[in-house]
């Protein structure tokens, strides 16, 4: 990724995403989450004081060498067991069948393949186990997504390919997920075309 990826990157990333109002935000999406646990771009760990007791233990997906030190801190202090146990969430490590929940938050924005990386969490998913999720994406408002159009180019090449047109419910759909819960809405405090969320939870089926 070079110098920019590798060692500027990370820390934007940890900065931006580290901010108080997302908290709430990530308390809810990772109520239910239970079992075994696969969480698709970790990043430097801003979920880990949100993971209720019921989760056995957690496999962090992360590419960054330098988010996974930036973790640490928060590592320390988890009551969860976390492993680093992927670099690519579009090829997952895992046995079929071998996880009960899945979690990714503000992820599927940047993954290359999202399509893949989908499919790779409902192999890896027992059935009807859940994917949680709050993701950023196309906006509800058409002059909102003008902007996120005209601005995308620049987004990917600042932050790591991220899109800020991706339809998330219709990926998740298209990818054989049934949506139990989605809740669509402007992050609080974020530039609309950068902070139209969806939150909620997808079963495998």
């Amino acid at each position: 990724m070079g110098f920019y990826g590798d060692r500027v990157l990370p820390r934007i990333v940890n900065a931006a995403c580290g901010i108080k109002s997302g908290e709430p935000l990530r308390r809810r999406v990772c109520d239910g989450l239970h079992g075994r646990v696969v969480e698709i771009g970790f990043g430097s760990g801003h979920n880990v004081p949100f993971y209720p007791p019921a989760v056995v233990e957690v496999a962090a997906v992360e590419p960054a060498d330098l988010a996974w030190k930036l973790a640490s801190r928060r590592l320390a202090d988890s009551a969860v067991p976390v492993h680093r146990s992927g670099l690519d969430g579009q090829c997952l490590p895992f046995d079929d069948d071998s996880r009960d929940t899945a979690l990714s938050t503000w992820t599927m924005c940047t993954i290359p393949d999202i399509a893949a990386a989908l499919e790779e969490i409902r192999r890896v998913l027992k059935p009807g186990g859940t994917l949680h999720f709050v993701e950023h994406g196309l906006a509800p408002d058409d002059n909102v997504q003008r902007w996120q159009h005209r601005l995308e180019p620049v987004q990917k090449r600042l932050f790591g390919g991220c899109h800020l047109t991706r339809q998330i419910t219709d990926l998740l759909s298209d990818a054989g997920f049934e949506l139990l819960e989605r809740h669509e809405f402007y992050e609080e405090g974020a530039p609309k075309f950068l902070g139209a969320d969806t939150l909620g939870v997808a079963r495998s089926v």
